[in-house]
């Protein structure tokens, strides 16, 4: 059954597969988002020192009760997108997750952005997620997530899945991809910058920039200008470090 957009993994083979994928430590302290019928977390809980598991189905309740009862589980009821992760205790290291496809990127991104003691993802997420949040400047996969999230991680595809392992059957393929942190995520101001950027890929990054920014134009072409990068570029054009190269240039002459 689907549930809140959420397709259930149904192969053991696979389980065990993300779980060794993820390279947990006896130590360390594993979030997972979506816990489904928490057959993923029984291998997160045999592996890692805790597993932070947040569901937002309160229907799974009876289903995870001694998924809960667990002394090394805590079962967070709770909405992913808007729990105040950063007051979970233990602190996150890693997170391994069969993410519901709705909310992947933005979890993806709020985890990097807001938990700095996480290391490492393994996640399941659409295989459009996957091949976007690892994609390369200069193609249309592209985009502000890209950038974000490369800024302070290396991503890489691990392996593809084919869509008979869950149930539902879903419309899409699916990937497990691996981010392994790298540095600090952007700042607020150069996350902003990359969103701006990216609002109006028809337009060069300065036009898009000015939607949000009035008269922003001209210091916007002279920062790429001093840069070495063309005045009219487009957000596209622009390597994850460039962004963040731009996003210092502009507060240097604000």
């Amino acid at each position: 059954m689907v549930r809140l957009g959420q397709n259930f993994l149904a192969d053991p083979n696979l389980l065990d597969a993300i779980v060794r994928d993820a390279g947990l430590a006896d130590d360390d302290v594993v979030l997972e988002v979506g816990v489904g019928e928490g057959v993923l977390t029984e291998r997160l809980a045999a592996a890692a020192a805790h597993v932070h598991a947040v569901e937002i189905d309160r229907r799974l309740e009876s289903a995870l009760a001694s998924i809960a009862a667990r002394p090394n589980v805590s079962l967070h009821w709770d909405d992913a997108m808007e729990a105040d992760l950063t007051a979970l205790d233990p602190a996150p290291t890693a997170m391994v997750a069969n993410l519901p496809y709705a909310v992947a990127t933005p979890v993806i991104v709020r985890t990097v952005v807001e938990l700095p003691s996480l290391r490492r993802w393994t996640v399941m997420v659409q295989r459009e997620i996957a091949d976007r949040l690892r994609a390369a400047p200069g193609g249309r996969a592209y985009a502000a997530p890209s950038a974000i999230i490369q800024l302070a991680c290396e991503v890489r595809l691990v392996r593809t899945v084919d869509p008979a392992v869950f149930k539902p059957r879903p419309r899409v393929e699916s990937a497990i991809l691996r981010l392994r942190r790298t540095g600090p995520a952007p700042d607020e101001a150069t996350r902003k910058l990359i969103r701006a950027a990216f609002a109006h890929r028809r337009k060069s990054l300065a036009r898009s920039l000015e939607h949000g920014r009035p008269g922003s134009l001209a210091a916007t072409r002279a920062a790429l200008a001093e840069l070495g990068l063309p005045a009219d570029a487009r957000a596209e054009a622009l390597s994850p470090q460039d962004f963040a190269a731009l996003s210092a240039k502009l507060r240097e002459g604000a």
